[in-house]
Formats: C-alpha cells, structure tokens, sequence
C-alpha cells in the first residue's frame, strides 16, 4: 500500500496521482478525459455538498436545475462569455444514430441533424439568465437566489484526476437583484462563504482576493477567488464568485420595474466550487503514507479493527466494539467495526492509514480484560493506550483537535511561503527555489502580466482583500505601483 507510493520529494505529480488511486478516490475511465470517481471518494464529496449545501441554505439561497444542453445562439448573445469558453466546447450537431448500409457498424444518421446546434454546458449563465427573462418583471420578483448542482463539460486536452476533467462535478450559484450594491454584497458573501467552508471543513487555509481582468471569469465586472497553496509550492483557486454586473441581462433583455416606475435591467452574480476541491484537500493535508483527511469531512471518523483468534474471541471484542460505537454514533462521529477475516491486523492498519481515516482503535482480548484500547491518531502517526471508560469524550475531543492541529499545520506552511520580494531576479529565484506565494509589486497592466508569466509562468493570484496601499515599483518594468499581489505557479 503506502510502500508503493511515490514520495512527495521524488515526484510530487506521480505521489498525488497514485495517491488518488491507490486511496480508491477515482480512476480514469474509458472516455478520454473524463474520470470515475468511486464510492469512497464521493463519500467525501457529498460530506462537502452536504456542508456546503447548508451554508447556502442559511444565506437564503434555493437549488433548481436547467437543462445540460445549451443552445449555440444563447452563447453569442454575450461576447466575452463565448470568447471565454468557445475553444472548451462540446457540441451536439446530430440526435440519431443507424446502422451502417454496408454493415461496419453504427454510424451517424446524416438525415438527423439538428436545425441549431446543441452546446454541452461549460457553464449555465445563459440558459439561466433565458430563463429569468420569464421570472423577473417587477422589483418584487427580486432578488432570485438559486444555486444548481450538475456537472459540466470543458474539453480539456490535458487532464488529471480531480483537478482538471472534461466533465466535473460543481455547484453553481446565478442570483440576480435590483441594485448594484446588493449584487457585490452577494458575490462578496459567496466568497466569505467559501473561504469559511475551506477553512473550517477542509481545514485548508485560503486568501480571499480578486482577480486581474485578464484572471476574470469571462462576461465578469469583478472576481473574487479564495486562493490556497499546496505543499509543492503551488496555489490553487478553490473558488470564485462573480459580480456580472449587468452583462446578461442586457444580453438576455431581463429588465424589471423599479419601485419608482423605471424600467431596468438586473444585476447578476455567478459563484461556484467543484470536485477540484477534492484534489485540494488531497494536496493540503496528505503524506507519503497516503490520505489525512480532516475529520469533518473524513467519511470515516473512526474504525476500530478487532485483533483476536477464534470466534470466541472476536464475539467478545464485537460486543465491546458495540457499546463504544453506540456511545460514539449518539455523538454524531462515523464509525467502522472491520471484522473482516479475510485480511489481517496488520494490512487493515495499512489500509486505513492510506485511506487517511483520522482516528484507528486496535482492540484485543488484553485490552478487554484490562478495560483499554490502543488509539492512532493517523494526523500524526501516534498511538497511546487509552482507558474505555469516558472514550467517546475523549475521541470526540481528539477529532476536533487534528481539525484544529491539521488546519494549524498548512497554515504554517502557507505563512512560511509568502516571499516579498522587491526585483526580478529575486522573484524568479524565489520562484525557482522556493515556490509560494510571491507578493510582490504590479504596475497595472495587462502587458506586464501577460510578459511575467511567458517568462515564469507564474500568473497573479489576486490581489488580496487586506492589501495595503503601499508605494512602491513594479517588479518588472519599475513603474509606480500602489499595492503588492500575490504571484504563484498554479494548477
């Protein structure tokens, strides 16, 4: 198992896409591009959809649906928007199929072709923003707050588990309000949101900031991201959430009557997190020895595997195992008894380890008789022997200290990788050498941003919420500049 995993020193790439494998997380499929994600790691997934779902709920948000397939027409209705993802597009041009006349199989009936061309989603801003056209008339009918949860499709030529899919699974918030004010009070909740979701549930520290105009979601006024760095040095975008500004409602005429009798158009926002969260958490927190997963989200909080021989034995170790998952259940924690007899102690301990389980209880007939249990903590690759009497307090004490302790640890690791640096040659040997976050001074432009990453291919993250106006020169071209972004090498 953890034998056979590549070390993080080695080859960080090769670690975390075995990692993702071998801890039954997902595999690739038979469509190029697209992957399986399996029952273990979509456990975790619904752990995260359940959370997340719930905070979206308590801020006043409802989930609907709207069709997969998109019209082409819709997409040219907002320039930027199609400009964005025209090159990441499915398209469905056919609706039948037949068999071949000369018997080679099954091809494409050319009599079938549709009158209009049918896009795969990449994003649903435009078959939602058609639909509100017909919910929206007045200010009473605002503001709409829908979340959907789908999947969505981007051609992605190079892919990787998790991280970057042609189809992935995500959620995707469209809102739309009466005034400007209350649609950037939105999308900057949405961003607290997620930021409060990575921290508290993924325990996985991230900056909140906005993005550049050319990092902005295409069709976006204003992005804002919640930015994370994982232990190769390299940031990840955990999240955005979008101020639209009035884009698709102009696109898609959706206009309402004011309080005051005027006709206009709405405000619009779109945010959105997906199953690249799940790449996130795997990068954060985990080892060479496999998966650590935070125990709020960990499907398995704690499994107690029973070392016994005979049936005898394992009867009584069972029926110990019964009060101590009783106790723990009326907790709220998950736990596992694996009484398998087809595997050993031994390879159960392995396995669990890989698979990142936070807490691992070891019972044997000594520990019946002496009223203990041995427990390994999976954060930190320790075991002490522990009483029974009281141990559901004490586990559930010890779960929400590795939540704390693991969200405590990348924090440290991030706040050790943010470099400033004052020119460019430190920022590329920073860079090099180091990796992280570099905050580092910008003049503004586009050219220059565009120039830093052919060069480094670092691009700037964001320009992060609590920056300080702070005089200084850009670390490129020496121009004046206001306030330090933040650069990275990114997924």
């Amino acid at each position: 198992m953890s034998k056979n995993l590549t070390k993080r020193s080695e080859d960080y790439s090769k670690w975390y896409n075995e990692l993702v494998v071998k801890a039954d997380l997902a595999e690739n499929s038979g469509v190029r591009g697209c992957m399986v994600i399996k029952p273990y790691g979509y456990a975790i997934w619904e752990k995260m959809q359940a959370e997340l779902d719930r905070m979206f709920k308590e801020t006043g948000h409802q989930n609907a649906y709207f069709p997969l397939f998109i019209p082409k027409s819709y997409f040219s209705k907002e320039a930027s928007h199609v400009d964005g993802f025209a090159k990441e597009c499915a398209v469905v041009t056919h609706y039948r199929l037949k068999n071949a006349e000369d018997g080679s199989g099954i091809v494409v009936d050319e009599d079938a072709k549709l009158e209009e061309e049918l896009i795969v989603r990449p994003t649903s801003e435009t078959i939602i923003w058609d639909t509100y056209r017909k919910w929206v008339q007045s200010y009473r009918d605002l503001p709409i707050l829908v979340n959907q949860w789908a999947n969505v499709v981007r051609w992605e030529m190079r892919t990787r588990l998790f991280l970057r899919t042609a189809e992935f699974l995500w959620q995707e918030g469209h809102t739309a309000h009466a005034t400007k004010k209350e649609a950037l009070a939105e999308a900057e909740l949405m961003q607290n949101v997620y930021a409060d979701f990575a921290e508290n549930f993924m325990a996985m520290p991230v900056i909140k900031g906005t993005k550049t105009e050319s990092e902005r979601f295409a069709g976006a006024l204003e992005t804002y991201a919640i930015e994370a760095l994982m232990q190769d040095g390299k940031a990840l975008q955990a999240g955005t959430s979008h101020f639209l500004g009035q884009n698709f409602a102009k696109a898609f005429d959706v206009k309402f009557t004011s309080k005051e009798g005027k006709l206009e158009y709405v405000w619009a926002t779109s945010w959105g997190v997906s199953t690249r969260l799940m790449g996130a958490l795997v990068m954060t927190h985990s080892d060479d020895q496999g998966l650590v997963l935070p125990p709020n989200l960990a499907p398995i909080q704690v499994v107690i595997v029973p070392i016994y021989r005979g049936e005898e034995q394992l009867e009584i170790i069972a029926e110990k195992a019964k009060e101590i998952m009783d106790d723990l259940k009326a907790k709220g924690i998950s736990v596992k008894f694996d009484d398998r007899d087809t595997y050993k102690p031994g390879w159960k301990f392995a396995e669990y380890e890989l698979k990142g389980v936070p807490l691992r209880i070891a019972m044997g007939p000594r520990d019946i008789e002496n009223g203990t249990v041995e427990l390994a903590r999976r954060d930190t690759l320790t075991k002490e022997v522990v009483k029974q009497e009281g141990l559901s307090d004490s586990i559930d004490n010890l779960l929400e200290e590795i939540q704390k302790s693991l969200f405590v640890k990348a924090k440290a690791y991030r706040e050790t990788h943010i470099t400033k640096v004052d020119n460019f040659e430190e920022f590329k040997e920073v860079l090099e050498n180091k990796g992280g976050f570099i905050s580092a001074h910008w003049d503004g432009t586009s050219e220059t941003e565009q120039r830093i990453k052919e060069l480094t291919k670092a691009t700037i993250r964001c320009i992060p919420n609590d920056a300080e106006i702070e005089e200084g020169k850009c670390v490129f071209t020496g121009k004046p500049s206001h306030k330090r972004v933040l650069f990275a090498k990114a997924y």
